[in-house]
């Protein structure tokens, strides 16, 4: 074990129960999943129970995927798709700054996921334990551990974008 191994295990582990817990409060925090469906239609993502249900697995499959190490590019993907439907549907008005409810969080979330799958979970992981000496292991970092999750995660959020994104029409001026 080196401490490039343990460096890429502390990311993984706090960016994927970071990305988890966001889940698990659209499940059961204040207003539950019904309170997030009704935020999802008010939105535009309609039908709002299907998203909210959506993401919520998403955000926990995901999150509790990467924390483990466990196909690594696949919950990076996911990673992606959340934080450019995120970004595009409720952050893009704001700007890139946080502190004005901007999409710069949305991007290091969604960077820092695909960074993990090109460089890979290192050897204190399930892909490690369970594919290391296999053909099926080079898949899961470098440059095809970049391409999956990139490619996987914006064809998925664009795709969700296109097919369900309804933006509610402006209010008069």
């Amino acid at each position: 074990m080196t401490a490039y191994d343990v460096g890429v295990l502390i990311l993984r582990v706090v960016l994927g129960l970071t990305m988890a817990a966001h889940g698990y409060n659209k499940f059961f925090g204040k207003g539950g999943l019904k309170g997030t469906a009704g935020w999802f239609d008010s939105m535009g993502m309609k039908p709002g129970m299907f998203h909210a249900r959506i993401a919520a697995t998403t955000e926990m499959a995901a999150g509790l995927g990467l924390a483990v190490g466990l196909l690594t590019p696949i919950p990076a993907a996911g990673f992606v798709a959340l934080m450019l439907v995120a970004a595009w549907t409720v952050h893009k008005p704001n700007g890139f700054f946080i502190v004005k409810e901007g999409w710069e969080y949305n991007l290091v979330l969604a960077a820092s996921a695909v960074g993990i799958a090109t460089i890979g979970a290192g050897k204190l992981s399930l892909d490690y334990l369970l594919f290391s000496g296999t053909g099926f292991y080079d898949l899961l970092h470098g440059w095809w551990g970049l391409v999956i999750s990139a490619v996987l995660g914006l064809a998925g959020g664009i795709g969700q974008l296109v097919i369900f994104y309804r933006p509610p029409a402006k209010t008069g001026a």
